[in-house]
């Protein structure tokens, strides 16, 4: 296991077994977003993204949390003078450009481990994952609605993108709680696990995904995300670009010779 450091104790960080894994750790506060802790995410994003030790990189709550959104109590207090309402919209979209839009385009997979329940920004940020495996005692909720805020951090855009139109104005206007079973079900989870295994479980899952091809693994995320709002010919060509570009490389001669002589590959020998 290698520590890196983030600059704060309220995010932690650390590869294990290729898997980069980022721990928001403010559990009093169910790991609430806050002028400390956010920085030092996107930050450590950027880290492991460079880091070549890293082929997946999960985002996790420490004790029976995810993130329960932006904690109000300790944002925007060191402003001396007040902004316009344009430099408070241009602050804003950066912040979550560098945030949840970085996550989404982040060149190696992303997995969320929920290991309890994710709220406003804080399931904005699970959407932006790749994937999500989640606790049986996790829920779900938009939760804009109990503040009077029409959200932020791009939820509007993920959650239609996984469950459709309708479902994502029901869940956005009611901020009903959803369990992690039912959220399965819609296809907002991909793995429920007990909780009593649940971060034993959710690394297992976040270590194959570390361990296969990372090369291939990071076109097909761009094929798959830009496929959903180009046309297919678009696609096609991307593709074709993806693949031609990993024949021949290492990966692929792995995968190939492994295949013939009937066994696993072995992607990262000396990592």
């Amino acid at each position: 296991m290698i520590g890196l450091d983030t600059g704060t104790e309220e995010l932690l960080c650390h590869i294990e077994d290729r898997v980069g894994v980022i721990t928001l750790n403010k559990p009093h506060k169910k790991n609430a977003l806050g002028d400390i802790l956010t920085p030092a995410l996107r930050e450590i994003l950027v880290t492991v993204e460079e880091d070549d030790r890293v082929g997946c990189v999960m985002i996790t709550g420490t004790g029976d949390a995810f993130c329960s959104g932006g904690d109000v109590s300790g944002m925007g207090g060191g402003s001396s003078a007040p902004k316009s309402k344009q430099d408070r919209i241009a602050e804003l979209t950066h912040k979550q450009v560098t945030l949840t839009l970085r996550i989404h385009e982040l060149s190696k997979v992303t997995v969320a481990a929920l290991p309890g329940p994710a709220a406003g920004a804080g399931l904005s940020i699970a959407l932006a994952c790749d994937l999500r495996v989640a606790s049986d005692n996790t829920f779900i909720t938009t939760a804009f609605r109990n503040i009077g805020l029409s959200g932020d951090y791009g939820g509007s855009w993920f959650l239609p993108q996984l469950i459709g139109l309708s479902k994502a104005k029901e869940l956005y206007y009611t901020a009903d709680r959803v369990s992690a079973e039912e959220a399965a079900r819609l296809g907002l989870i991909n793995k429920v696990y007990p909780q009593k295994t649940f971060r034993d479980d959710a690394m297992e899952f976040a270590r194959q995904i570390a361990n296969g091809p990372t090369m291939a693994l990071g076109r097909m995320k761009i094929n798959l995300n830009r496929g959903v709002n180009q046309p297919l010919r678009e696609s096609l060509l991307l593709e074709a670009e993806h693949l031609i570009a990993g024949g021949g490389s290492n990966e692929s001669r792995e995968a190939i010779r492994a295949f013939m002589e009937k066994r696993e590959p072995e992607f990262h020998k000396n990592s």
